[in-house]
């Protein structure tokens, strides 16, 4: 096509989403018609005002792998702009080792953050060709540089050159009491990975006879030290699957579901995981449920790893810092895959690998499975793609400050890996979605024809036992029987309104509090809406004693709309996270009520900007409410509009509105169960986690058989 035709391509492409998939053909040519003409033309794209072009001149450069090419994104690195600046550290480390831009990349390491995470990204690429000057680099940073927090970014920098150059100095930090202890968690840490064991570990053998977190931190790189060379493999027969959400505690007990990140993935994966080696047909015998977690529980889970071979196990990730949302959470790669690396050698390798999230926790877990030979599954999704794309259309974003948003949400770095990711994957699932085939080729660019036999469609699903047993619970209560601590709870937080607030319906929403999830959206339909006099408004979710920054956000939209001494009066509560079991108690509580507390006929609202699948709609489905979703992604694909629930704009607070209205109005009117038990039928034949389980487990079995015959293969050719 041409460099000249794959830059007008770029800069007509009709959408956001368009101009990024276009992106890809610039980038091609430009390799192709390496020279000053595409070198000018490309730079002088980067200094225009149509951000998503410049993004793309930006990659296209690194992709020419020419000298000039390379200096302009050194001094790309230096821009005023700080979306430039991000998109020139990643594009660099395509290439060769540049010597004058370790300064720049370095400094950006210092100041953290997604741009730091890129930059040391970039270094350590480097480092295996030049580790001298990196080295040189960070000792000389460590001179002039006093702030704990930057220090440690600089010395886990460090630990990522594996020439013995960089042995010294890390052994030097680690032992240095004066240091700041982050500092030296840091050397420590990065001492486990060395090459050179000897030279560390009677280093780490001296601090890890220290009781406190120093002496932890120690143990887990002996252990990292000790793990070398090929894994010893256990002979059995079942299939060991592992499955990764970096970004929750996840507990068998589902204790704390929906707070930060503890969304509806947190629960899947504990009834998947235990629904897999339940499965009596199923070749899965065991499964590792990896996610974050403290040292000590870490230390534990690896004793236990080594012990058993069999049954639903956790692994618990030490990410050496205090939790934070996923969205601030890349900074924390190299420390994720150190743990991911150190569970799965535990367990003594694994047959499969899923990963489902285009985040820090996928990208490091890549990178191991690479190391180990592992397959992956990757869970194939339009996101953010679809997300991109309704903000493009909704008008909240534009080719125009495309950049500066993507220095907030990084859409550029996690579409770039979803794609990455499926291309590395030895099999994909996709979930249903009302138009699969052209989302993928329009949204994503992949064509669904091709390799076929490798994807498949994959539905989620949900334990509908325990919802069976909450609305029997309910039912019960509402004939006599004492109602229990879920019901006490619920019945509490009512009395808590305003007398004449007492007695009415619900709308109830469960999730994340999180801008995506769009719960402050639907407080906003919700209270502008002649509905909030019939109804009071539950919404569970969130840390309310510790909220994150996405749960802060949220939280202070909604005191703006309703504010906290104005909720009793106005019907609003905001109970923050519940356990799933108290959830399954308050969705059956929301259909059938509670006598003298809540009137039967409430609904279940989801206001998402955007849903993939949807985990609580079809717990509330379950439950046999009536339900409002976003009228894109899974819903569609089991929500029968007008029947069993209403799928409308949820990103728009009028339309919201309207459909809030009419589905308590539907609700109301209702005079059996006949609605209900239709949407009680749905998901017990068509979304139940064993279902799911029975599906993927004989994708795993294929992946892991076409694995053994490919180094079947391989062996013959020896």
């Amino acid at each position: 096509m041409g460099v000249r035709t794959a830059v007008d391509a770029v800069l007509a492409a009709p959408s956001v989403v368009d101009a990024m998939r276009a992106a890809d053909d610039l980038a091609f040519e430009a390799a192709r018609e390496p020279g000053a003409r595409t070198i000018r033309i490309l730079e002088r794209l980067t200094a225009g005002d149509d951000e998503v072009a410049a993004i793309a001149a930006t990659h296209a450069l690194a992709g020419m792998l020419d000298e000039e090419a390379s200096r302009v994104l050194v001094r790309l690195v230096g821009d005023r702009r700080e979306f430039l600046r991000e998109h020139a550290a990643w594009a660099l480390g395509s290439g060769l080792p540049r010597h004058e831009a370790v300064g720049r990349l370095l400094g950006m390491v210092v100041r953290g953050g997604f741009a730091g995470m890129l930059a040391q990204r970039t270094l350590e690429q480097w480092s295996g060709f030049a580790p001298a000057p990196l080295v040189a680099g960070v000792e000389g940073g460590l001179l002039g540089i006093g702030e704990a927090a930057a220090r440690s970014r600089l010395v886990e920098t460090l630990g990522l050159v594996r020439d013995p150059l960089a042995t010294a100095p890390l052994v030097r930090l680690a032992s240095d009491a004066s240091e700041e202890e982050s500092v030296r968690v840091a050397a420590i840490a990065a001492l486990g990975q060395r090459h050179d064991a000897a030279a560390v570990a009677s280093t780490l053998e001296s601090i890890a006879g220290d009781d406190g977190y120093l002496g932890a931190v120690a143990r887990l790189g002996l252990v990292d030290l000790a793990a070398t060379g090929p894994i010893r493999r256990r002979d059995r027969a079942g299939l060991t699957v592992a499955q990764l959400f970096l970004h929750a505690d996840i507990d068998p007990g589902l204790r704390s579901a929906g707070a930060g990140d503890n969304g509806g993935i947190a629960t899947l994966l504990v009834r998947l995981g235990d629904a897999l080696v339940r499965d009596p047909e199923s070749a899965v015998d065991r499964v590792v449920t990896l996610s974050r977690g403290s040292i000590e529980g870490a230390l534990d889970d690896l004793v236990e790893l080594e012990a058993t071979d069999r049954g639903h196990e956790y692994g618990r990730i030490p990410l050496l810092s205090d939790p934070v949302p996923s969205a601030d959470a890349w900074p924390l790669r190299v420390t994720a895959r150190r743990g991911i690396r150190r569970i799965l050698r535990a367990a003594g390798g694994v047959d499969v690998l899923h990963l489902r999230m285009a985040d820090v926790g996928s990208l490091a877990a890549a990178d191991v499975a690479r190391e180990l030979g592992t397959p992956a599954v990757f869970t194939l999704a339009p996101d953010p793609h679809a997300v991109i794309d309704s903000l493009d259309r909704s008008h909240r974003i534009s080719r125009g400050d495309f950049g500066r948003n993507d220095v907030v949400e990084h859409f550029w770095f996690r579409t770039r890996l979803v794609h990455r990711l499926a291309a590395g994957a030895a099999h994909t699932v996709l979930f249903p979605r009302p138009r699969l085939e052209d989302d993928l080729r329009r949204l994503v660019g992949i064509d669904p024809a091709v390799d076929p036999e490798h994807r498949t469609v994959v539905p989620e699903g949900i334990d509908t036992e325990s919802i069976d047993r909450a609305i029997a619970r309910v039912e019960a209560h509402r004939r006599g029987a004492d109602a229990g601590p879920a019901l006490d709870e619920l019945r509490e937080l009512v009395s808590g309104l305003d007398p004449d607030r007492r007695g009415r319906p619900l709308i109830l929403s469960v999730g994340r509090l999180h801008r995506v999830k769009g719960v402050a959206t639907l407080v906003e339909a919700w209270a502008s809406s002649p509905v909030a006099s019939g109804t009071n408004l539950l919404i569970v979710g969130g840390d309310l004693a510790s909220p994150s920054d996405d749960e802060r956000e949220q939280l202070d939209r909604i005191d703006a709309l309703v504010p906290a001494a104005e909720r009793a009066a106005r019907g609003l509560l905001l109970p923050g996270h519940r356990p799933n079991g108290v959830v399954a108690e308050w969705l059956a509580a929301t259909r059938l009520g509670i006598p003298g507390s809540v009137a039967s006929g409430g609904v279940y609202a989801c206001a998402s900007l955007k849903e993939e699948f949807g985990i609580a709609l079809l717990e509330a489905m379950a439950a046999g409410l009536l339900v409002v979703a976003p009228d894109g992604g899974g819903p569609a694909t089991y929500i029968d509009d007008g029947r069993t629930g209403l799928l409308t704009a949820t990103w728009d607070v009028g339309r919201l509105s309207s459909a809030l209205g009419e589905a308590v109005t539907a609700a109301r009117a209702e005079r059996d169960d006949v609605r209900a038990e239709q949407s009680r039928a749905m998901v017990r034949e068509r979304f139940t986690v064993q279902r799911m389980a029975r599906v993927l487990g004989g994708v795993y079995g294929a992946v892991a058989k076409d694995e053994a015959g490919l180094l079947d293969r391989a062996g013959g050719l020896r």
